[in-house]
């Protein structure tokens, strides 16, 4: 005992294991881990410990021989309450097809596979029959029901599965939306501030108990939360500190607070290592850690213990932020002013005395609906960075160290210089990017060059006729081109060229719009239809110009030549034809022109050895005629189709005619990049 606790008195030795656990834990995450099952199972079973209804899409993960995530399309409107009375801890036999998850197929954005790697989930399961094989549920599963169950009948239900469970689906998509735009969405996890208060009003009940019998009480509770909230990081991390600071005070180990979550840390990635990539865990660890080493700082008033917080964890998740979303908002400290202790001092502990009293449901409700409406004025001043690299992490996080060490504020000046001279490094960039991005069933083509962006298009999900009941939620668009163009440092885009007004080429225009600063929009010849119409509209709002049937635009050094400027009765004839020239590379954008247009195209202009054609309506038959193919003999060619698409796109006769040129489909290979690098073309794709 007595050397045990000399070990744990060293906050040196306890460092430099806690940095061994860290480093023995990324490399367990990075060694592929076979599954269990074989992918050609297509019966397996389980226990249910998780699911979701959205319209008829039936989403759940069951727990077998490794947790599998699963997908069912439910068929009858009058079924749907047979699944959603299915309950956790049910056993299921489950029949249906096994998949690997995709990858990202955008850089920069969110991995899927990953993601769910990390949650040891290998499989997803795409079901064609599900039954009940027994409804034998164990305690803890009929508590978790239980509170799931009588949440779901409060008008609230939304902070109550927030607050108390951890699950945020509930929110309304706008307001949560606007939490993350004003940089308070952290507030809304339940974290060690969450843990504290609660622990607070079961030692305020538990007051005539005697310690020996108050503490054990309190972290069987905690355990028991721990399971309810589907093991969640930041639940985990500060129920595992509470229970060391009590062991810590109970056996006399005299350890420092660091001490206790040096090893709080261990502990966590000893239970599982891949905790190393969950961005709750590394969030609240990284603040915790340095609102404990630097706890000095925080000291004063409660106002002005609360700024030095909010500033403090500013300053250290930052990185974590921007690589997260891209940008981030300077105002953000401000609003954690007045959102900080009003959901810790009011909000929070009112939801946790309105589950147990449901009456004053009504009362909470409105406390929140009054939340959301002041949410509305929030400070934003949202400033785009492009993703840390992680040189420039590590470089950021010294000088913090040293900035709280020495307190010179002139320091900070200089990380904010930095930043600065990051996020404008890329006019320094002398070379040429063409992104061809996988939007699914669609296209979008982004040209960047320096501080100069043109788009050509932008994708839009098609969505077709179905019964009310099967229609999903209508999630706020924060689609991979947003994110993309973030994550590269755009926040202006001077060009938004729209080949013609089908959906799938501008169906995601206006949410642009609303996320970047776009100069001038270019649309075909032609009348405009309804989509178009609705976008002039919203053009005409923001004051932002416009022009159609162009016939060459410049950009810098750029001249794109619009081919295509005889009016058809029909969009796709209508089709931007878009000629590009950079670096001796000719590009060729085809937008969804056919036959026809090619045709008339071969007539008025010499085209041939063109290095990058942009395939004309994603390599269906009425586009790509031979004639055509044969006259321009593209080097390659680039396919923007979806995966498993409905069309049977790209036609076979089309690939025929494209065969002596090098193909890429964004079905297959992800999104496209050509980089022209001193004056060589460059390919990478983002492949599934």
């Amino acid at each position: 005992m007595l050397r045990l606790k000399t070990i744990l008195q060293s906050s040196h030795v306890l460092l430099i294991l806690c940095i061994v656990s860290i480093i023995i834990s990324f490399i367990i995450c990075n060694i592929k881990i076979e599954s269990k099952y074989n992918i050609d199972e297509k019966e397996i079973e389980g226990i249910l410990i998780d699911s979701s209804i959205d319209g008829n899409k039936y989403s759940f993960i069951i727990k077998g021989k490794e947790k599998v995530k699963c997908t069912y399309y439910i068929q009858k409107e009058s079924d749907l309450n047979k699944y959603k009375n299915i309950k956790i801890g049910t056993k299921l036999r489950l029949k249906g097809t096994l998949s690997i998850p995709n990858n990202n197929t955008v850089p920069n954005t969110f991995n899927y596979k990953k993601y769910l790697y990390y949650k040891h989930i290998n499989y997803i399961l795409n079901v064609d029959s599900i039954s009940i094989e027994s409804t034998n549920i164990n305690i803890l599963y009929r508590i978790k029901n239980y509170i799931k169950e009588r949440i779901n009948t409060y008008q609230s239900k939304a902070y109550l599965s927030t607050f108390i469970l951890g699950d945020k689906s509930y929110l309304d998509d706008e307001i949560y939306s606007k939490y993350q735009e004003s940089g308070i969405l952290h507030i809304f996890a339940i974290s060690g501030m969450h843990i504290s208060l609660l622990v607070a009003i079961i030692l305020k009940l538990l007051k005539r108990v005697k310690d020996d019998i108050k503490y054990p009480i309190i972290i069987i509770f905690l355990l028991l939360y721990i399971f309810i909230t589907s093991i969640s990081s930041s639940i985990l991390r500060s129920s595992i500190l509470f229970t060391i600071i009590y062991l810590n005070k109970r056996f006399d180990f005299n350890l420092e607070t660091i001490q206790s979550f040096y090893i709080t840390i261990m502990i966590v990635l000893i239970i599982d290592p891949f905790r190393l990539y969950d961005v709750g865990f590394i969030y609240s660890s990284v603040i915790s850690y340095f609102l404990i080493r630097y706890s000095f700082i925080i000291k004063g008033n409660y106002l002005i213990s609360i700024l030095k917080v909010s500033i403090l964890a500013f300053l250290v998740s930052l990185p974590i932020t921007i690589n997260m979303n891209y940008e981030i908002n300077i105002l953000s400290i401000f609003n954690n002013l007045l959102v900080v202790p009003l959901i810790s001092l009011f909000i929070y502990p009112l939801s946790l005395i309105t589950f147990i009293i449901k009456p004053l449901d009504i009362i909470f409700f409105y406390i929140t609906n009054i939340f959301e409406y002041i949410s509305k004025y929030f400070l934003v001043f949202n400033v785009v960075i492009p993703k840390l690299n992680i040189v420039v992490i590590i470089f950021y996080y010294i000088f913090i160290y040293i900035f709280l060490n020495t307190y010179n504020k002139k320091l900070l000046l200089i990380i904010v210089l930095l930043l600065t001279i990051y996020k404008y490094l890329y006019i320094l960039d002398n070379n040429t990017y063409i992104y061809y991005l996988d939007v699914g069933q669609g296209d979008s083509a982004l040209i960047k060059y320096k501080d100069k962006s043109i788009l050509i298009d932008t994708g839009g999900k098609v969505r077709f006729k179905e019964e009310e009941w099967k229609k999903k939620k209508e999630y706020l668009y924060t689609g991979n081109n947003i994110k993309f163009f973030k994550s590269i440092g755009i926040s202006n885009i001077d060009y938004l060229i729209l080949t013609h007004g089908d959906y799938d080429h501008m169906g995601e225009a206006t949410n642009l719009i609303e996320h970047f600063n776009v100069k001038n929009v270019i649309f075909n010849c032609g009348s405009y239809n309804n989509l178009e119409g609705e976008l002039i509209n919203k053009l005409n709002e923001e004051k932002i110009k416009y022009n159609t049937c162009l016939k060459e635009l410049n950009v810098n050094n750029y001249k794109l030549y619009f081919l295509q400027t005889k009016e058809y009765d029909n969009e796709n004839d209508n089709s931007n034809v878009i000629y590009l020239q950079i670096n001796n590379y000719k590009f060729l954008f085809m937008g969804d022109a056919s036959t026809t247009t090619e045709k008339e195209i071969l007539n008025k202009y010499n085209l041939t050895d063109i290095d990058v054609l942009k395939v004309g309506h994603h390599g269906s038959n009425t586009s790509s005629s031979k004639e055509f193919i044969n006259s321009i003999k593209p080097k390659y060619s680039i396919i923007s189709d979806g995966k498993n698409n409905r069309y049977g796109h790209p036609n076979k006769e089309v690939l025929d005619n494209l065969k002596n040129s090098k193909i890429y489909r964004t079905d297959q290979d992800g999104s496209i990049i050509f980089k022209i690098e001193n004056n060589k073309l460059r390919i990478e794709t983002c492949s599934l």
